[in-house]
């Protein structure tokens, strides 16, 4: 299938498309590399034996992204492309509702005529908000604690309007978790540009010398240790979700959870990760950062039952293949 993925240089991005062309798909990434750079592209097709072929596009530049669509004409489209740090949004809402919502809603102008019948989007578990229970499930309210988390909410309703509009069409929304680790080779990971705003690569930038110490946002949480529990996934079983999600899309719109169902505090995972580096990580408690929540955990019982789909690595492995990544490349792809 000719799959354009959208934000494809990205941590999630270039994972998945490994996946992607092991699955025989054909893939066209559209890229702004705001928050990307073309090594990772690179590096990404000397793991899959090929080059990775990308247009360099802003997806709020519609004129531009409808003549990619027009040329490349997807069968089907994994919707990456957006911000995605919960604190930023709360410090920049317009830069937020303009990439994760315009965006949106450029894309499926720039499809129109094409021959995309399946959408795959990039959605996010922080749509449910403060949780009811736990774990969620995907029947779990929606209630968006944060201004990223609304514009998710947000697109998933776009595309489901869309779909519900184009019925021979289908769309699957992956409500991430927390995406973490890296690729086993060590040559693609992820490398945020600027301060990290999530855990593990500021962690581990905090294990290769790059930063000094850790902060941890907030101890008196109503968790066992005060600090946040999040749900992690390992980002080479988030990308393997998205090619069985292509591969179940049929017509309609369906949702699902994408985690492994067992929640670590930050100090679960400072430790852990300790552990796989064989060195200490210096932190320091912190504010609570706005738009946090105390605890979040996935119910992915639906994406077993009706994609097949299972996260199959553990905390080990993904502390592991992050630090292995980190310690090969202590400035990420700057240092090639």
């Amino acid at each position: 299938m000719r799959v354009l993925v959208t934000g494809g240089a990205g941590y999630i991005g270039t994972h998945t498309l490994i996946e992607l062309i092991a699955a025989g798909h054909e893939p066209l990434v559209v890229d702004s590399f705001a928050n990307s750079v073309p090594e990772a592209l690179v590096r990404t097709g000397e793991l899959v034996q090929r080059t990775i072929p990308f247009a360099e596009c802003d997806v709020r530049e519609r004129a531009a992204l409808r003549a990619i669509c027009a040329d490349f004409n997807p069968e089907a489209v994994i919707h990456f492309a957006g911000l995605k740090a919960v604190g930023e949004s709360e410090e920049r809402p317009r830069d937020y509702y303009d990439v994760n919502v315009s965006g949106t809603l450029n894309l499926l102008a720039a499809l129109e005529g094409t021959a995309c019948k399946r959408i795959v989007f990039s959605s996010s578990a922080t749509v449910y908000g403060v949780p009811q229970y736990l774990p969620y499930d995907e029947a779990h309210p929606c209630a968006p604690a944060s201004v990223y988390a609304k514009t998710k909410h947000m697109a998933e309703n776009i595309l489901t309007d869309w779909q519900c509009a184009n019925p021979q069409t289908a769309v699957t929304v992956l409500r991430y978790f927390n995406p973490v680790g890296a690729h086993g080779s060590a040559r693609i990971g992820e490398d945020p540009q600027g301060i990290p705003n999530n855990l593990m690569p500021f962690i581990a930038q905090v294990a290769v010398g790059r930063r000094d110490r850790l902060m941890v946002f907030g101890d008196d949480y109503d968790t066992p240790d005060g600090t946040g529990v999040r749900d992690y996934i390992h980002v080479s079983d988030l990308a393997r979700a998205h090619v069985a999600a292509l591969g179940a899309a049929q017509t309609g719109t369906e949702v699902f959870n994408i985690g492994t169902g067992t929640g670590y505090s930050v100090l679960d995972m400072i430790g852990a990760f300790e552990k796989a580096a064989g060195c200490s990580i210096p932190y320091r408690i912190t504010g609570r950062r706005a738009g946090d929540i105390a605890a979040m955990q996935a119910d992915a019982s639906r994406a077993a039952d009706l994609l097949g789909w299972r996260a199959e690595l553990g905390l080990a492995q993904m502390c592991a293949s992050t630090w292995h990544w980190q310690r090969a490349n202590p400035q990420g792809y700057n240092g090639e």
